[in-house]
């Protein structure tokens, strides 16, 4: 993901912002033009107020700011609702490991858990990962918390631990997920991930392998690019070999035969090696999930320090808007009829091409305002675009800057000079109050 950053400089600042779009008739619910109420506008926590969220009660501090907008949206669980693109994704993912990976009595082999609370501690979205402290990802500006010790999972992986606790060695997970983020048809607060996680003991790993009995799992030498300090080298080939050749067949599977594929080195906190999966598809290499050998560290906290394994992690949005050709992420909370009756198929593997609902032309307006002299984040006035235009919005892009050629009280005040800022909006063009 490429999220523009606004420069916070300058005591005051001005946006002209731009609007434009293209999502359907039926497809929002709120109508525009129309002032909200200031309850509307975000639940952010004041001490002393209490939050009710899914049959639970948290108590409110500073570091909570979950807006109305996305507390709308806890619940709806589009992955659980039969026929929805995103449940069909989910239920064809299901499907493959359940007949892919047997147990030794014939029961699948992957557990699935596809309804826990998207409500997790700071501990378990962070801290559980080995996500340092001071790790940039924790800000308050990035994330949606309930108050300093609760939030929104920002990853599926928040339940890795707890479920290795609970002795599980192979399962997948599916839930909504939340991040504060920029506006555009590929970005939404609140979108779905798919986690699996699978791990091997030395008899389960090595049995097979010429000489496998000599071979072991751990030792003590140093990190390098290609393996932990703990892992032996053939352990750590031999699993992240497991990994990539079942994630091929996955997306052989999803997107059929013949499909180039290729692996990218990159970072996560919990894992290494880690890589990206690219898929050349219609020409265009797209990145479709995150993967590598799970830190032996979280492994070991969670108690299977005798065992060493994988996990990975894709986004269903990103799998339903290329195989079902869908432009817009907004589309998904969709509750219009010509959206949902595309996807109502008897066989969950049937091809379908979304057909568009409207061709009504973009509306593009621009709009400035004087932003604070301190403590602005720019999730915060997306989420304030979100909060009062909905799924209208489409895209909010900054265009312009405009520094006041003169020095003002306030400026003097904070001793900084201030800028206009210019952003994009986008509406769609059906809307009446806009279409002009």
């Amino acid at each position: 993901m490429i999220c523009s950053t606004l420069r916070r400089v300058g005591h005051m600042h001005i946006y002209l912002v731009r609007k434009a779009s293209g999502v359907s008739k039926g497809h929002h619910q709120h109508t525009v033009g129309s002032r909200p109420a200031a309850s509307e506008f975000a639940a952010r926590g004041a001490s002393g107020n209490v939050l009710e969220l899914l049959g639970k009660s948290y108590p409110q501090d500073n570091y909570s700011n979950l807006s109305r907008k996305v507390l709308s949206r806890v619940g709806r669980n589009l992955h659980n609702q039969q026929h929805h693109p995103l449940w069909l994704i989910k239920e064809r993912v299901k499907e493959h490991f359940y007949q892919q990976y047997v147990g030794r009595f014939g029961t699948p082999l992957f557990s699935v858990y596809d309804d826990l609370s998207p409500v997790v501690t700071t501990w378990q979205n962070f801290d559980s990962l080995l996500i340092p402290a001071d790790h940039p990802s924790r800000k308050k500006g990035d994330n949606y918390y309930v108050n300093g010790t609760h939030m929104l999972r920002a990853h599926t992986s928040a339940h890795q631990w707890d479920l290795l606790h609970a002795g599980l060695d192979a399962f997948l997970v599916v839930g909504d997920v939340y991040r504060r983020d920029q506006i555009d048809s590929q970005h939404y607060p609140v979108f779905h991930q798919l986690e699996g996680v699978r791990l091997f003991s030395k008899h389960e790993l090595f049995t097979g392998i010429k000489d496998g009995e000599s071979l072991q799992l751990f030792e003590q030498s140093s990190r390098s690019a290609y393996k932990q300090e703990t892992h032996t080298m053939e352990a750590t080939k031999l699993v992240e070999f497991d990994l990539k050749q079942t994630l091929t067949r996955l997306v052989t599977h999803l997107f059929g035969d013949g499909l180039d594929i290729r692996w990218v080195d990159c970072y996560f906190p919990f894992t290494h090696p880690s890589f990206e999966m690219e898929i050349n598809f219609h020409g265009e290499w797209l990145e479709v999930l995150g993967c590598g050998v799970m830190e032996q560290q979280l492994v070991n906290s969670a108690g299977a320090q005798d065992q060493i394994g994988w996990a990975f992690g894709l986004g269903l949005e990103r799998l339903a808007m290329i195989l079902y050709d869908i432009p817009d992420i907004r589309l998904f909370w969709s509750e219009d009829e010509r959206f949902l009756k595309q996807f109502r198929v008897s066989d969950i593997n049937q091809k379908v091409k979304f057909q568009p609902l409207s061709k009504y032309p973009a509306v593009i307006n621009d709009i400035s305002f004087w932003l604070p002299s301190e403590n602005y984040i720019e999730n915060d006035f997306y989420d304030l675009v979100r909060t009062i235009g909905g799924d209208l919005v489409e895209k909010v892009e900054l265009i312009d800057k405009f520094e006041h050629p003169k020095t003002t009280k306030l400026n003097l005040g904070a001793g900084h000079p201030s800028y206009l800022e210019h952003q994009d909006f986008t509406f769609p063009g059906q809307c009446p109050r806009l279409k002009s």
